[in-house]
């Protein structure tokens, strides 16, 4: 397969699935979801593909969440985003090498892999009402019941900065390694999984799937995004982040 935003590698059993755009610290647009929702697909039903690595190119960021150069333009008004529920529902266990910033869309991606692993220097957090993107469904209500409903709503009703440590301390990330050691560490983990009953391990992830009714949710955001972008402020979010200034939502409270 040929992609544009990322770049599919295979080690033995292991498919390592990295998003290609370091110069936007590794923030998704479009094109990028839709590659990796291709590339998840056929790594889930490739029998030679034990498990699966996500990371992002470079050391600086794992995916500062959307491009929003890309939001601005109207990216968001007709997304459908899937890319977390295939990797749920992917049957082959998923690891997330977070190496740097895994921002908005990219701590979305970060806690929706089974398992995650950061280097030291990574930093986790939200962006959506900072900026008035309209966050909503199983990626957000997924969070509560990794770290706790009181924890997940901090996360996404501040949106503030928090290192490896303390999100390994609340349970979103399995082990935390200097980044020089960030691919032995990986590697270790994918070797242990690579011993275990590939349908034993299906049969888990899709237990662990079974707790969120993300058909539910979907209904429930369908029903509010649309009337979301006719208020403007996805625009005045975004123009504000590209204008670097903070926005003002002032007219919609």
């Amino acid at each position: 397969m040929s992609f544009e935003d990322i770049i599919v590698t295979n080690r033995d059993a292991v498919r390592t699935i990295t998003i290609n755009r370091p110069a936007k610290l590794n923030a998704i647009r479009g094109l990028t979801i839709e590659e990796l929702e291709q590339a998840f697909r056929s790594a889930g039903a490739d029998s030679s593909v034990g498990v699966i690595i996500l990371t992002g190119e470079g050391e600086r960021a794992f995916c500062a969440g959307g491009d929003v150069e890309w939001e601005k333009d109207g990216g968001l008004e007709s997304l459908d985003w899937q890319l977390g529920s295939i990797i749920l529902d992917c049957p082959k266990p998923v690891i997330a090498r977070v190496n740097g910033y895994a921002i908005a869309g990219g701590n979305h991606l970060a806690y929706c892999c089974d398992l995650t692993i950061a280097s030291e220097h990574s930093i986790f957090g939200q962006n959506g009402p900072r900026v008035a993107s309209p966050a909503g469904g199983y990626p957000v209500a997924h969070l509560a019941g990794i770290i706790g409903h009181k924890r997940a709503r901090e996360v996404w009703m501040l949106c503030r900065r928090y290192n490896a440590g303390q999100m390994l301390e609340w349970g979103l990330v399995n082990a935390v390694v200097p980044k020089e050691a960030l691919d032995a560490e990986v590697a270790r983990w994918c070797e242990e999984l690579l011993e275990m009953s590939p349908t034993a391990l299906k049969t888990i992830k899709h237990s662990f799937g079974r707790v969120i009714d993300r058909t539910g949710i979907k209904e429930v955001v369908e029903a509010v995004a649309p009337a979301f972008f006719q208020t403007g402020e996805q625009k005045e979010g975004a123009t504000a982040f590209l204008e670097k200034r903070k926005p003002d939502f002032s007219a919609w409270r």
